[in-house]
């Protein structure tokens, strides 16, 4: 069973033995049963309105009493108005039978519910109209227990204290009576023996039996309640409060979960609490327990909240102030703390500008550095592959000159001069300038092997550059290749690839023009193109 850890472990003897538990563990996890109660009560709800649907099926006038008692039943201890209500449609119902026996049953739901509201003369004039002899005996244990709750209650509730022991005295014979018709064991029986074993001051023999009831499995939350509720009365006049405190946690933490309103449990444990000094958790257990009684509308339990609800409340704002008062100390030490803190951040965050600006310098100049030294590492790249290109091509043309030096001699020599002319003839101007390019394409995609693809991200795709089959470029291309060498000059441009200057620039600007980037930008980006 889940709440004996709240409780105790019980041993041979349940008197002398009980298990301490960690009270601030008890109170952490009774905080999430306080904050969980509307869903508890929604489900109290759900079940109502279930019981309540079988009247909307036309039932018999018997079956509609069975089911106004179920509904009774759910609201006895849940809310009065409700309870009190259908009460009286029993009485109703039971009056169209004819039945006496259900007459006084519902008589005595009447009188519960006024027992339980306190309203204490209502209930003697219907416990004084209840006829016994139409009662079966299940029927007259109930109505000597609420004979019993009724004179108990006057005792506590009374405002007459001489009538108290006459009360208690007349709440036992009633006990006695109602426990002779029920059965040894049961917990009705064990329960109310044990209650009438404390109005007895036999506490020993009570303890006992509540130890051994809530050692039972598969209680009911509302017998759990009942049980650690009733026990820890015994605990409170002995003066072992964690034991005590304890029990009322376990039973108010069962209240909730049955969502039982008429309840002493939350009031017993905010005034132990109080009286403890736990101001905190006193004041959410009576803010519990005011809820409760208005919640179900019992009277008596308003007044005794009014009783302690002040002093409560009061302890609570004193020791706001407390509080209150504690931290503008620490408010005012902490601010002193913080105008040093901010004065030293402010000398620091000045140094660290400082530090930043040197930072930035150094970091710009790096930057630079590391430009110049990636352009110089570049161009020495250029330099050594054309240098190598220059005079491959130019021994390959001193070659060529040398054999056509060669044979223009012989053919002198031999006065071939009709032969001169074919020669001259086979010297290829066209197909020398294309090996040229050719050659310049193969040697500047070496040095910019990525240079294509990333041209023709500059430009939407119906607009990018697709070559012929054996092209390694194409004049476009190579105008903005000459550009990316750092050759700007059209004339230059034009020099080399053997155009007019006209016609270079016709050819930038048709290409700036279909590119997705700037006029303006588009060397930039060109420029930007990584050399390996």
């Amino acid at each position: 069973m889940r709440y004996i850890l709240l409780i105790a472990v019980l041993t041979i003897n349940w008197c002398s033995t009980f298990a301490q538990q960690p009270v601030d563990a008890a109170l952490k996890q009774l905080s999430q049963t306080i904050a969980d109660a509307p869903h508890y009560d929604s489900l109290k709800e759900s079940d109502i309105r279930r019981i309540k649907a079988g009247l909307l099926a036309s039932p018999s006038v018997a079956e509609r009493f069975g089911i106004y008692l179920q509904l009774y039943e759910e609201y006895k201890a849940f809310r009065y108005d409700s309870a009190h209500s259908y009460a009286l449609k029993l009485q109703d119902v039971a009056t169209q039978l004819n039945n006496k026996t259900l007459i006084q049953q519902a008589k005595l739901k009447l009188c519960f519910s006024l027992i339980s509201a306190g309203f204490f003369k209502d209930a003697a004039d219907s416990l004084n109209n209840i006829r016994l002899d139409y009662l079966p005996d299940s029927l007259r244990t109930e109505y000597y227990l609420s004979q019993g709750r009724f004179h108990y209650d006057m005792a506590d509730f009374g405002s007459d204290n001489n009538l108290k022991t006459t009360n208690v005295n007349d709440g036992n014979k009633a006990m006695d009576s109602a426990l002779a018709l029920m059965q040894p064991g049961s917990f009705d029986y064990e329960y109310y023996n044990g209650l009438k074993n404390i109005r007895l001051r036999n506490n020993e023999a009570a303890l006992a039996i509540y130890g051994k009831l809530l050692s039972r499995k598969a209680l009911s939350y509302h017998e759990i309640a009942l049980a650690a509720s009733t026990a820890s009365d015994i605990y409170i006049q002995r003066r072992q409060y964690d034991s005590a405190i304890l029990l009322l946690i376990a039973a108010t933490d069962a209240d909730i979960k049955s969502s039982t309103k008429e309840t002493s449990a939350a009031f017993n444990l905010a005034t132990l609490l109080y009286q403890q000094g736990n101001v905190k958790d006193a004041s959410t257990c009576i803010q519990l327990a005011t809820s409760d009684a208005a919640s179900y509308g019992a009277r008596q339990r308003k007044v005794k909240i009014t009783d302690i609800l002040p002093l409560i409340e009061s302890e609570k704002l004193s020791l706001v102030k407390k509080q209150e008062r504690t931290w503008i100390t620490y408010a005012a030490v902490v601010t002193c703390l913080l105008i040093g803190v901010i004065l030293l951040i402010l000398t620091v965050q000045r140094q660290v500008k400082k530090l930043k600006v040197a930072q930035l310098k150094i970091t710009r100049a790096h930057a630079k550095e590391q430009e110049t030294n990636q352009r110089l590492k570049e161009a020495n790249s250029i330099k050594e592959e054309y240098i190598g290109y220059f005079f491959n091509a130019n021994s390959e043309f001193f070659e060529k000159m040398e054999i056509f030096k060669r044979n223009l001699e012989q053919k002198i020599r031999d006065r071939k001069f009709d032969e001169i002319k074919t020669l001259s003839n086979n010297i290829n101007l066209k197909a020398e300038k294309n090996y040229l390019l050719q050659d310049f394409d193969r040697i500047f995609l070496k040095l910019y092997p990525n240079f294509i693809a990333e041209f023709n991200q500059l430009f939407l795709r119906e607009h990018q550059i697709e070559l012929k089959e054996g092209e390694l470029m194409n004049t476009d291309l190579r105008i903005f290749a000459l550009i990316r060498l750092g050759i700007h000059d059209p004339e230059k441009i034009a020099h080399i690839l053997q155009y007019s200057v006209n016609t270079i620039n016709t050819y930038k600007t048709k290409i700036k023009n279909k590119s997705v980037v700037p006029n303006e930008g588009f060397e930039q980006k060109i420029m930007s193109i990584q050399a390996v």
